[in-house]
This record gives C-alpha cells, sequence and structure tokens, in this order.
C-alpha cells in the first residue's frame, strides 16, 4: 500500500474479488484467513458492502456477492460496446455479414453491440438485447467452449440453423479479458460458412479483447 491508496477500500475490493471467485460463498473465518485480517475487521467490510447489496449472507452466515454488484455491471455494457464497434464494422463490413459482440448474462449469452453490413442486399436482423441459451448458437458455444479448455488463443465455432432458420453463425471468444466472457461473430444467411470468415472472426476477438484490456 502506498499513501496515496486507501487500505479499507483495498479489502473491501479484494473481499468482492474473493467472493465473486467462489460458487458457495465464503464465511468470515475464511475470509479472515485469505485476507490475512482478523475477523473484527472482516465483519465491518462485509456490514459495509451488505448496506451498499454488494454483499449479502445466507442463513448460515456465509457470504456471497450481492444483487447491487448487477446493477453495477449494466454500466459496463455501454463501456464494452463503445470500445467494441470499430473491430465489429470492420468485420461486418469485410464479410458482408452482420456482426456482433456478446457477453454471459447468467446462463444466457446476450448481444451487447450489433453492427450490419452496409453494401449488402439483405443481412440476418439481429439486435442488440436478443438473448439466447448459452449451448445453442455460435456465439454461446464458442464461450463454452473456451471456459471448458481454458484456450489462450481463440478459435472460432460454426453452427447452422441453432437460432435462426437458415442462418450460419461463426463466433470465438475473448480471451484474457479480466472479468469478461464473451464472444464476437457474424451471422449470415447461408447453408455454411465460407472458409475465409473463420480467421477473420478469429482476428476481431483478438481486437476487441486488446480494446478491452
Amino acid at each position: 500500500m502506498t499513501a496515496e491508496t486507501s487500505q479499507t477500500l483495498d479489502r473491501g475490493l479484494r473481499v468482492l474479488k474473493l467472493l465473486a471467485d467462489t460458487d458457495h460463498g465464503l464465511t468470515v473465518t475464511e475470509l479472515s484467513n485469505k485476507l490475512g485480517v482478523n475477523r473484527t475487521v472482516v465483519y465491518r467490510l462485509l456490514a459495509t458492502l451488505e448496506q451498499h447489496a454488494l454483499v449479502r449472507r445466507d442463513l448460515g452466515g456465509r457470504a456471497r456477492v450481492g444483487l447491487g454488484v448487477l446493477r453495477l455491471g449494466r454500466q459496463v455494457h455501454p463501456l464494452v460496446r463503445e470500445a467494441a464497434l470499430p473491430a465489429l464494422r470492420s468485420l461486418a463490413e469485410d464479410i458482408g455479414a452482420t456482426a456482433h459482440l456478446t457477453l454471459v448474462d447468467g446462463a444466457e449469452a446476450l448481444a451487447v453491440a450489433v453492427v450490419e453490413p452496409t453494401w449488402t442486399d439483405y443481412h440476418v436482423a439481429y439486435r442488440a438485447g436478443f438473448r439466447h441459451p448459452l449451448d445453442r448458437g455460435a456465439a454461446g458455444k464458442a464461450i463454452l467452449a473456451a471456459r471448458q479448455a481454458a484456450f489462450t488463443e481463440p478459435r472460432c465455432t460454426l453452427t447452422h440453423g441453432e437460432l435462426e432458420a437458415g442462418a450460419s453463425g461463426a463466433a470465438a471468444a475473448l480471451i484474457g479479458v479480466t472479468g469478461i466472457e464473451g464472444s464476437v461473430g457474424v451471422v449470415m444467411l447461408a447453408d455454411a460458412v465460407p472458409e475465409r470468415v473463420g480467421p477473420r472472426v478469429v482476428d476481431a476477438a483478438r481486437e476487441v479483447a486488446d480494446a478491452l484490456r
């Protein structure tokens, strides 16, 4: 810690990070051990975070991330969208297909940014705010593949007809972006995705990941 930083704020943020990394919550004793501080300090931190709905405690006394974090998270989407738009515009124009940035929202994939090509006669209408299960469609499946295999580089996932009849999709996960699970992809009216699309989608996923780091 330096003279310009707040030890209490630092500890509070560390509590949130520790809770975000567990599905089962943590007890005061477990947090005390992980933070290297006494239980009284942990109680005070949790009480303050609870007041802001950033932490909740269940009947067994285990602390978990609270719903207030979701409200903060919603404000992240516009920032992420703005950072991704240049790469999405380039991808849509190069491929002639609708490009999208999709993020994980619970058990669903949520399209947070969509760019349609300007020069095509027709393309798939795909809107920001569109949701679908993670295990259906290229965008969600790319995220799940990266989650399960712990990729160090993005890889392209292809699907056909899973979300819309006659439409094919290609997507690659964002790799190396702390706190964000997502993918970049395209959707097109075609029986199969042309061979050149996969590498271009992977390049776009790298561009967006770099912009978000």
